[in-house]
């Protein structure tokens, strides 16, 4: 299989073509490479077994290892995810931005996805760019980070498409993408709770 093309994008400003052919891209099966506001995620329809199982083949994960979702807004979340008055204080505060939050699941979201305790992650990054791109599929995009099967985080779309590229079909170029992840921020207590420090700020939930 021939590597991904390479498409390039304004990160701030997105083309609405470029937008339209990765949206193409994904309601069709496919795997996109896009930037968000942490890293470069792998991305492709919530709602297609098949192209999530490529996710997993591509970066050689294992089956337990849980991915996350991108929603467009808050609306979109509370589809998918039970949020009760604490969850939505934060995510008032916190979203968009880069932090991954984990929340009780709904019925709507596959087993697929749902991580243990039947919970979800979900992100809405600050990225006009992964935005566009949920609400041009107009539902949910998976999304976990562009990490070859070693582990290395890829931040340049040239090493993605080198050591990526052969599963993808896409990739959207927004320029380098700095190497740092989410926070991951767990709602489904009575309290918040930072699993992992990331590049979101959390010092206000700490106290």
């Amino acid at each position: 299989m021939a590597a991904a093309p390479i498409l390039e994008i304004d990160p701030q400003h997105p083309q609405p073509r470029a937008v339209e052919r990765a949206v193409s891209v994904l309601a069709s099966s496919g795997l996109v490479a896009f930037p968000t506001d942490t890293y470069y995620g792998l991305g492709c329809d919530l709602f297609d077994k098949r192209a999530i199982e490529r996710i997993y083949l591509l970066k050689q994960m294992p089956k337990e290892h849980e991915l996350s979702f991108i929603c467009a807004d808050l609306a979109e979340i509370s589809r998918y995810a039970i949020v009760d008055n604490t969850a939505y204080r934060v995510l008032r505060r916190k979203a968009p931005g880069p932090y991954t939050f984990i929340l009780p699941a709904t019925r709507l979201v596959p087993d697929l996805v749902l991580r243990r305790q039947k919970t979800v992650g979900i992100r809405i990054p600050d990225s006009p760019i992964a935005l566009a791109l949920v609400k041009g599929l107009a539902h949910p995009i998976i999304s976990t980070s562009a990490a070859a099967p070693d582990g290395e985080v890829l931040i340049d779309p040239r090493d993605i498409k080198e050591r990526l590229g052969h599963g993808l079909d896409l990739i959207l170029d927004g320029g380098y993408q700095p190497n740092e992840p989410s926070t991951v921020v767990d709602l489904c207590g009575p309290e918040p709770v930072v699993v992992r420090e990331g590049k979101g700020d959390v010092s206000d939930l700490l106290t």
